[in-house]
């Protein structure tokens, strides 16, 4: 079997085989093949595509291409969930503790952010004493106590992902619903979780900039997830516009306890509801109304709050700062964004929000880029909101005053406002079973 033959074969549109798709993952992976070769093969399945079997097999040739964790010591209890990705999306830190609190078992396995704001695990970390790395034991034990333990990625899981993510970042062969699809389900599958909850995000702030598009990852993920013998819903929610009010590490934790205390944006309360309560339908059989009317019973009674508290507790950090969010990291500059005149904002580029929120320090440019855990946007207003001149739109967060205004300047050119009114959208576009 040759390499060049498979690219050949590709280019021509024509179907490989679970042979020659398990052949070339290998052989990335274990380096006996060239990223130019395989930077050739991967823009041709960019054009060509794959069908339902060879991006189930790829799929399942990248979850195997390291460790796997067995969580089926908690039977179909089991539940994760994944976001593809967004501005102020602290959904994790909501979702986790409120599915705990419903019954499910959650062991979640989170990253580091590379962007506009730190990953899951770097909002943690704001948690003094919070331990991201556990051992095996304590880990399984948490979730068996506890219900919910989230800790870094370790290991040796899907390495196959890992090499190619970063060939196709650089490569321009990101875009490709096949090449998305086993990229994150190659990474979720052996995670363990029997039911997986997806929440694809589009719009200005998302990878998937349409509904549509979205809609057809998310579909062709929970076919594979079936076909994987795993049960996966996929929620399609909005990210033209940042979710919440807070934007950057610390901040976005605040946001985070106020939810859990009941005083959360509704737009981030919806979300989060939605999906803890569709891992409680797949894990418990709980039918729809069922699961919302618990999930928002919970979330809004104090009990996934409590939840959270034990979870941070058990991880080492320190429980006072749930109680008094104040303790959290805290800017030592802040600059108000002003409306410059009267009108409703039409459009706010989340993704340019995003990068204004990475200027200030919420986010990292490079890998090895330190966090400041206070740095970040509180918005005021949001799309669809009316704004008069010399109002509050936003303030900025950061603790070099230097960062400010450079930073104010990329916010500004992500607003666009005009005379007259504008519907809101939905932030759950659709929900695929």
């Amino acid at each position: 079997m040759r390499i060049y033959d498979i690219i050949i074969k590709k280019k021509r549109g024509e179907e490989l085989t679970d042979e020659e798709i398990r052949f070339f993952v290998n052989g990335y992976t274990d380096g006996s093949l060239p990223d130019y070769q395989i930077s050739a093969l991967l823009m041709a399945i960019c054009f060509s595509g794959m069908n339902e079997r060879e991006t189930c097999t790829l799929t399942d040739a990248i979850a195997k291409s390291g460790d796997c964790v067995d969580l089926s010591a908690f039977g179909h209890l089991s539940a994760d969930k994944h976001s593809t990705g967004g501005v102020g999306d602290k959904t994790t830190l909501i979702v986790a503790p409120l599915a705990a609190a419903l019954g499910c078992k959650v062991a979640k396995m989170s990253g580091r952010g590379l962007g506009h704001t730190g990953g899951t695990i770097d909002k943690l970390e704001a948690f003094p004493g919070y331990r991201t790395t556990l051992s095996p034991e304590e880990f399984f034990k948490n979730v068996r106590d506890i219900g919910v333990s989230v800790i870094d990625q370790s290991g040796n899981l899907a390495p196959a992902d890992k090499k190619l993510y970063a060939l196709r970042d650089v490569t321009g062969t990101v875009d490709s619903i096949p090449l998305i699809t086993s990229s994150i389900m190659g990474k979720k599958l052996p995670s363990g979780a029997h039911n997986i909850v997806l929440d694809v995000k589009y719009g200005s702030g998302a990878f998937m900039k349409s509904a549509e598009d979205a809609e057809a990852l998310a579909e062709e993920m929970v076919k594979i997830g079936k076909l994987s013998k795993r049960q996966v819903a996929a929620l399609v929610t909005d990210m033209d516009t940042p979710l919440g009010f807070a934007i950057g590490n610390a901040l976005e934790i605040k946001e985070a306890i106020a939810a859990l205390s009941g005083n959360g944006p509704e737009d981030l309360v919806e979300v989060s509801v939605s999906i803890a309560a569709t891992m409680a339908q797949l894990a418990l059989g709980l039918s729809s109304d069922e699961a919302h009317t618990a999930a928002r019973s919970l979330l809004f009674d104090g009990t996934a709050l409590e939840k959270f508290k034990e979870w941070i507790s058990a991880q080492g950090g320190e429980v006072a700062y749930i109680d008094n969010p104040q303790m959290l990291p805290t800017a030592k500059y802040t600059l108000d964004v002003i409306a410059e005149g009267d009108g409703y904002i039409e459009k706010m580029n989340a993704e340019a929000i995003g990068v204004s929120a990475m200027e200030l320090g919420a986010g990292r440019k490079k890998k090895d880029d330190k966090i400041d855990f206070a740095a970040g946007i509180v918005l005021k207003k949001k799309t669809g909101d009316r704004v008069t001149q010399g109002e509050i739109i936003a303030t900025l967060h950061s603790s070099a005053e230097a960062k400010l205004s450079p930073a104010a300047e990329i916010f500004k050119s992500a607003l666009t406002i005009g005379r007259k009114p504008i519907e809101k959208k939905k932030i759950i576009y659709k929900t695929i079973l």
